[in-house]
């Protein structure tokens, strides 16, 4: 099995690319915060049942299930992401719903997040290297 073929590596590294994604789309936001009928846009949050239902086809990389009521957990597809109109506030008179100070907020949010899922991502790499007595 390859580093690549692990279930919770596969599923950090989605929703390290969905947070990819959704701090595209808000820097997309900020630089459009001045263009006359923009509108912010933001992406559809990852649902953790959809994100299970996706990772619970069997691949034979993933967990083996001995009984009906476990889950089988295997890495997913990502890049499939959905954007959806969001405005922050109302429109100016410009018909513009950006607004910055929301923007920012988002974009720090979704920083900390990718922080949160980049360090989780070397622990489990860290665990994985002790486990196989190379630390």
């Amino acid at each position: 099995m390859q580093i690549a073929d692990i279930p919770l590596l596969g599923m950090l590294r989605e929703r390290m690319s969905w947070l990819n994604a959704r701090q595209d789309t808000l820097s997309q936001n900020v630089a459009n915060a001045d263009s006359p009928g923009y509108l912010a846009r933001d992406l559809k949050p990852m649902n953790f049942e959809d994100m299970m239902k996706r990772v619970g086809g069997d691949n034979g990389a993933g967990l083996i299930t001995t009984n009906a009521k476990h889950i089988n957990i295997t890495p997913s597809q990502s890049g499939d992401y959905t954007g959806v109109d969001s405005p922050d506030t109302e429109a100016s008179v410009t018909g513009n719903t950006v607004s910055l100070e929301a923007e920012m907020i988002k974009v720090s949010d979704t920083q900390a997040q990718f922080q949160a899922a980049t360090n989780l991502y070397g622990k489990a790499i860290s665990m994985m290297r002790t486990a196989i007595g190379n630390p």
